[in-house]
């Protein structure tokens, strides 16, 4: 979903959002620096295979995921860092590791940790790895209907 169409996607439900190019960046704590946004804020999608099926996990870019906490809050033990070759395919709009938090598009199941879900605003990948959107947590809790788990562990 490049920039285009998330934007379509969010002005279609009337969300008030901000975009913010930044230069080229890969990792979240490089683009959080970059875009003079808190690590805290600043969400990285991490896809995941779950029993052999796509997820996202949603958390603050300061943090990783703790897979253990994560099987156990789910309740579903196989639980593994999917490969950039198997869900590059999902996303063919998006460059790879730029994906949008935003797998309800995607039928795709979201969690998303209790810390970021703190945050007033969050800030993420949207498609590319020059720009982000930011927007009110709440709001985009709305849209997704994310898992708030507890599951990740500051780095």
């Amino acid at each position: 979903m490049p920039i285009r169409k998330l934007r379509e996607y969010l002005d279609s439900h009337q969300v008030k959002y901000v975009t913010i190019s930044h230069s080229t960046t890969y990792t979240a704590q490089e683009i959080a620096a970059s875009a003079h946004i808190p690590g805290k804020e600043l969400a990285k999608t991490v896809i995941l295979k779950i029993e052999g099926k796509m997820a996202m996990a949603v958390l603050p870019a300061s943090y990783k995921v703790d897979f253990d906490l994560l099987a156990e809050a789910i309740g579903k033990p196989d639980v593994q860092l999917a490969t950039e070759r198997e869900f590059k395919d999902i996303f063919p709009e998006c460059e790879i590791g730029a994906m949008p938090p935003f797998g309800n598009l995607y039928g795709m199941d979201v969690y998303v940790a209790m810390t970021l879900a703190e945050d007033e605003e969050i800030a993420f990948n949207a498609g590319s790895h020059t720009e982000l959107i930011r927007m009110p947590y709440q709001t985009f809790a709305q849209l997704v209907e994310p898992k708030v788990i507890r599951f990740s562990a500051k780095r």
